[in-house]
């Protein structure tokens, strides 16, 4: 019996991958679209019984080549740029993909797991899993919840478990190959790396500068999550999936700076302290983003409390700080090559 990874040379899809190769898990079929081909570093340290791309997966699936095969499906897979304009790919890709997912998995009482999107919530400022809190601000959260919708009206039916995590704004390794959708941590690391300075959007929406605040939530935990409800193929319904604090990005800044400087073995500093030594910059907000931004957000996860996840979520501090130490010893790891 295989477990299904789609999306599984991304981002959050790679570490689900590592996550069951440490649960001792190697019947894993990836699946993903490698038109990007250097994604595949996310997978090149990890064990999977086969790789299919994305398109010949969903045509073997129609055509029954995996009936009676498959242990579960965790689904990654989807276009995660919000600032994609093509409506129509958004749909096919993220919204067509995921239909024909469950319905594979519902007529063969298979396990979903699927990655939904604190997007769907748009500039609201309560965020739990009920309609009225929903209003997406742009196609990729618009296509993320219509599906969740689809869910809803299935799960009172339901013949097999359907888990939906809406992420919040999730960082950590293997999210390179996402450019300028890769999390903020990872930009302000290069950032600094590079120019002892990071670069944070000017105040908006009342907020100062850089204290746009969101809730920032680990890859590990994420992982953690997921893992959780593998094991529990009677749990169903959408989650939050956050850490339940929203920080600001003035926060992951500060975050970021002092690990940066502690490897360099120096002292820590504070927000007021980085500022005087313009180590941040503070820059205009970008038009393309005005009207299409969240500039709060903050997990409600009392439903995932009550599904039984009681493990506390990292900390900006906690989590950046070991984010950083693992791009450092990657940095480190290249040089000496």
């Amino acid at each position: 019996m295989y477990y299904v990874v789609t999306g599984a040379a991304g981002f959050i899809g790679s570490n689900l991958v590592r996550a069951l190769n440490e649960r001792g898990e190697t019947d894993i079929i990836a699946v993903d679209n490698l038109t990007r081909a250097d994604k595949f570093l996310n997978l090149s340290g990890r064990d999977i019984a086969d790789f299919i791309d994305k398109r010949d997966f969903v045509a073997q699936l129609s055509a029954g080549e995996f009936e009676g095969a498959i242990e579960a499906v965790l689904h990654q897979g989807a276009c995660s740029d919000t600032m994609e304009t093509d409506g129509r790919y958004m749909m096919e890709n993220n919204y067509r993909y995921s239909v024909a997912l469950l319905d594979y998995c519902q007529e063969e009482e298979v396990p979903l797991l699927y990655a939904s999107s604190a997007s769907v919530y748009g500039s609201g400022t309560v965020f739990r899993e009920l309609r009225e809190c929903e209003a997406p601000l742009n196609i990729y959260g618009y296509s993320k919840f219509l599906f969740d919708q689809v869910v809803r009206r299935r799960l009172p039916d339901a013949e097999s478990q359907i888990a939906g995590f809406r992420y919040f704004n999730v960082y950590g390794p293997n999210e390179a190959h996402k450019g300028r959708m890769a999390s903020v941590a990872f930009h302000f690391f290069h950032q600094f790396r590079s120019d002892k300075r990071v670069k944070l959007f000017q105040g908006r929406d009342g907020y100062a500068d850089g204290e746009q605040k969101r809730d920032f939530v680990s890859v590990e935990d994420v992982v953690e999550v997921n893992m959780h409800f593998l094991e529990r193929p009677a749990l169903s319904g959408i989650f939050n999936l956050g850490s339940g604090r929203a920080q600001s990005f003035n926060d992951v800044a500060v975050a970021t700076i002092n690990a940066c400087l502690r490897a360099e073995g120096q002292a820590a500093l504070t927000l007021e302290q980085m500022r005087a030594r313009n180590m941040i910059e503070y820059i205009a907000f970008p038009d393309a983003l005005k009207g299409k931004y969240q500039s709060y957000t903050e997990a409600d996860n009392a439903s995932l409390r009550r599904a039984g996840y009681t493990e506390p979520f990292l900390t900006v501090d906690e989590g950046v700080s070991r984010y950083c130490e693992q791009l450092l010893d990657r940095e480190s790891r290249r040089s000496e090559e």
